[in-house]
């Protein structure tokens, strides 16, 4: 009997290969710069954001412009989500009611935002098969979640780099299995010392007109970040 070289889903440690892909952009630490770009069918709004991170556990979003939203901030502290209007000067902890919400009107939910779902941990993993993404060979995977996971989707697939882990597609689907939005990473380039993709796209299923465009002006790993970054009092301070 024959016995075909590829890898079976076996052989392959799909945990890890998901644990990498959904921290590759952020690494062990990160300081970020970028430009989310919200487009509508009548209009296309701009935000600069700076963000920090610091292993899975902990993240920070700073709003720098438009002027109307400079010094909003988003902190992420292992499960909880906080954040910080200037103009009513409050701190306020984020329910997980409001996890799914869009983000400041983007096609982003709160959750895509601060990654308060674990693909490693909250999921079970299934390799589907591979396919090419703008042609480079991906592994397909389907994340289905578990019974007491605290999740917002019935299932995410996604599509990871087989050579550098980039998830450069993923599919997020809701409790009736109907797709909710698509996302596709693209000008995969060095960055920070890492091959990544610069460019990310949501796509809503249900509005085809509109997208929400992430793009990655700097990028820095391993960087050093004061534990003081990610608390609600830094917060209210930061500039």
């Amino acid at each position: 009997m024959f016995l075909g070289i590829s890898l079976s889903a076996q052989d392959l440690d799909l945990k890890s290969i998901v644990n990498k892909s959904e921290n590759k952009l952020r690494g062990k630490s990160s300081v970020a710069t970028l430009t989310i770009t919200t487009v509508r069918p009548k209009y296309s709004r701009k935000m600069q954001l700076k963000s920090w991170t610091q292993n899975d556990d902990l993240s920070l979003i700073y709003v720098n412009s438009p002027a109307r939203d400079k010094g909003t901030v988003y902190l992420k502290r292992t499960k909880e989500i906080w954040y910080y209007i200037p103009s009513i000067e409050r701190n306020i902890k984020m329910p997980p009611s409001m996890m799914n919400q869009s983000w400041m009107g983007t096609d982003l939910s709160n959750d895509d935002l601060v990654k308060k779902t674990s693909m490693e941990h909250d999921f079970e993993h299934e390799l589907i098969g591979s396919e090419f993404i703008d042609n480079i060979d991906c592994y397909h995977i389907s994340l289905i979640p578990h019974e007491d996971a605290e999740v917002i989707w019935g299932k995410i697939e996604i599509w990871v780099d087989k050579e550098h882990f980039n998830i450069l597609k993923q599919a997020s689907f809701d409790e009736d299995l109907e797709l909710v939005n698509t996302l596709l990473a693209s000008n995969v380039k060095e960055m920070g010392g890492e091959i990544v993709p610069t460019k990310i796209i949501f796509y809503p299923a249900d509005k085809p007109q509109q997208k929400t465009i992430i793009e990655y002006t700097t990028l820095q790993y391993n960087v050093k970040i004061p534990a003081y970054y990610f608390t609600t009092q830094f917060m209210t301070k930061i500039k």
